[in-house]
């Protein structure tokens, strides 16, 4: 997530579990859970966890990673290193919708599998994401073979057009930046580029409550939004053990996105730190990024308090610059380095959560919306 200013910019820190890259072995880090670490380019970010565990029928992965080649390569092969085939592969599961967790889905979707690839995700599992997508293109209409037909050219432009479908306005008055053609083209060899952040198809919708069957045990779904509308965590008493996807990170604090079909999405991410942290029993936290952890009732309370953090200044901040756009609170809020759009959703975030819960009043200039604290 983007960084805020802090007194102690100058001293040495040590390197977060998040930002590592990927090992080159798989390790068991529960029992009948295996780890292995995929390769990712994202800001702040050195990989994701992909999470494989085996029954009578063959694997179920967590959060598969990212679409591309290399991050299928690195899969195929730690899995083989532990015994493992990838063509048994019979279920995936994303932890939520952002395409360093589903992207691989696509791949192991076209593998010649004994069975098809079931997909488990949240029953609200990419809207947004979906509803920005359908106007570009009807996912029955293309794939990698007509596209192999293409010239370069056409090519070319066809992924102009998908990136630049990510341009879309946003609930503060500015336009998201759309996507890099050239990390799309990288991404997608050999397979239809819009899969590589199209969220795909579910099969097995999952909502708050309902149980899945992984690994020989069953798992209890947490819808947790906050850091996504989508977002679950999957626990199981018996082993001790959860899925944190990106809701519960050892080091750093999930980014809170001002994108979200709630009216106020910090607020939902405290009640799901609250939800997480009240359930007895979890002695073992397998996040998507970093290093497995315990202690999660800790961690959420921890996470909370960094947020609260970030409200007490954000109210210092009114003091001094009065009524100004989200641009102008974010500025001061973040450091220079990690202005963007992710500062900026995540500040507007917690605008509207001091406008819904605090004395903060939202004035319209034009389109983009002027806070006052």
């Amino acid at each position: 997530m983007p960084e805020a200013p802090s007194e102690s910019d100058s001293q040495p820190k040590p390197e977060k579990s998040e930002r590592r890259t990927p090992a080159d072995v798989a390790e068991e880090v529960a029992p009948g859970i295996v780890r292995i670490m995929l390769p990712i380019e994202l800001p702040g970010l050195g990989h994701v966890n992909c999470y494989a565990l085996e029954d009578d029928r063959g694997i179920a992965l967590i959060d598969p990673g990212l679409a591309d080649g290399l991050s299928h390569d690195v899969l195929t092969g730690r899995l083989a290193d532990v015994g493992l085939d990838i063509a048994r592969v019979h279920t995936a599961v994303a932890t939520h919708g952002h395409f360093d967790h589903f992207g691989g889905i696509a791949r192991l979707r076209k593998l010649e599998t004994a069975q098809p690839v079931a997909v488990y995700a949240h029953a609200s599992f990419g809207a947004g994401w979906r509803d920005a997508y359908s106007e570009l293109l009807d996912p029955a209409s293309e794939d990698s073979s007509s596209l192999e037909a293409r010239t370069d050219e056409e090519v070319r432009e066809y992924l102009l057009e998908l990136a630049g479908s990510l341009r879309r306005e946003t609930p503060w008055g500015t336009k998201t930046d759309g996507f890099p053609v050239d990390l799309l083209r990288s991404w997608s060899e050999g397979i239809n580029p819009i899969d590589t952040l199209r969220p795909p198809d579910v099969s097995h919708p999952v909502n708050d409550g309902d149980t899945i069957e992984l690994g020989g045990h069953a798992w209890t779904a947490l819808h947790t939004p906050g850091h996504a509308d989508d977002h679950l965590c999957l626990w199981n008493g018996e082993l001790g053990v959860m899925f944190g996807g990106d809701h519960l990170l050892p080091n750093i604090t999930p980014h809170i996105s001002g994108f979200s079909a709630y009216d106020d999405p910090l607020g939902e991410f405290f009640a799901s730190l609250e939800r997480v942290a009240g359930v007895e029993g979890i002695e073992l936290v397998l996040p998507a990024h970093g290093d497995p952890f315990g202690d999660p009732s800790g961690r959420a309370a921890a996470i909370a308090e960094h947020h609260h953090g970030r409200l007490d200044r954000i109210r210092e901040i009114g003091d001094e610059i009065g009524n100004q756009p989200v641009g102008g609170y974010m500025k001061l809020l973040f450091r220079e380095r990690s202005w963007g759009m992710m500062a900026a959703s995540e500040t507007y975030a917690h605008l509207e959560w001091l406008r819904i819960h605090d004395n903060a009043t939202r004035t319209n200039e034009g389109k983009s919306p002027h806070y006052d604290i």
